[in-house]
């Protein structure tokens, strides 16, 4: 058969490896297409609602500090903003959706599109939650739940303490900081947040990311298997285009998430 059978294991499981290196590689340069395009998406929604200028529009510059964050060429921003701004004469028309609907566990999803076809969004998301273990709610089953909130994000690094957080943003309307591992969240309400971010900047503490949000009031405590499937879910969401953000009301515990993690 060409070889004793060990040699043909290693080749098989050579060939095999190159093959799933390839595929994953396909799968990472797809996904970072489609956040490219949902990032250039919000910056055009922007910049149609508060105009190109950026000391008169917060939410465009945050939109664009996100875009410039994941790496977006900056040609493509530009051209985002004059399309979105109407300066090529090039309507830019989308609806934000917002579907309603559950995952493993019952745990609640807030599924927030940004399209220019309402009932194609419909159907696919629809779809995609039918084929990976979810269910369609109706409107105001889950929303009830969550709260407009904006949310400043920080990731940690040396020198900068918890806090070190709490004094700069104390006074700029913070409702709360939390620890998150990797980085801290601080709260506030949907106005005071461009007012939080401010702080943090003035105090010298660079942030990642300052967005309005749906957070969920109650909280559901998850194990491993039922996260895998909600974040397998979650992800086939995310691999629509229409698809801008999804809310859940879970918690993930840190030993379960460590656990996840290790399987990457």
């Amino acid at each position: 058969m060409g070889g004793p059978p060990l040699a043909r294991m290693l080749i098989m499981s050579g060939h095999s490896k190159w093959a799933t290196t390839k595929h994953q590689k396909a799968i990472k340069d797809s996904r970072r297409a489609k956040s490219f395009a949902k990032l250039i998406k919000n910056i055009e929604v922007a910049a149609k609602l508060g105009g190109a200028d950026l000391s008169g529009n917060p939410t465009l510059v945050d939109a664009i500090q996100k875009a410039k964050k994941t790496s977006v060429p900056n040609s493509n921003i530009d051209s985002a903003v004059k399309r979105g701004s109407g300066q090529l004469g090039v309507a830019v028309d989308y609806q934000t959706i917002m579907y309603e609907g559950y995952a493993a566990g019952g745990v609640a999803l807030l599924i927030e599109c940004l399209t220019d076809n309402k009932n194609r969004a419909a159907a696919d998301v629809r779809t995609v939650m039918t084929r990976n273990g979810g269910t369609m709610g109706d409107p105001g089953s889950v929303a009830y739940n969550f709260s407009r909130k904006g949310v400043v994000s920080v990731t940690k690094t040396d020198g900068v303490t918890e806090d070190d957080i709490l004094v700069a943003v104390l006074d700029a309307g913070a409702e709360e900081v939390n620890d998150r591992g990797a980085g801290f969240e601080i709260i506030t309400e949907p106005h005071d947040m461009v007012a939080a971010r401010t702080a943090l900047q003035d105090a010298g503490i660079e942030y990642d990311s300052a967005d309005v949000e749906f957070v969920p009031g109650v909280t559901i405590e998850v194990d491993a298997e039922t996260a895998r499937k909600i974040y397998r879910l979650i992800d086939a969401l995310d691999d629509n285009d229409d698809v801008q953000n999804v809310y859940g009301n879970f918690d993930v515990p840190a030993d379960v998430q460590a656990e996840l993690d290790d399987e990457e």
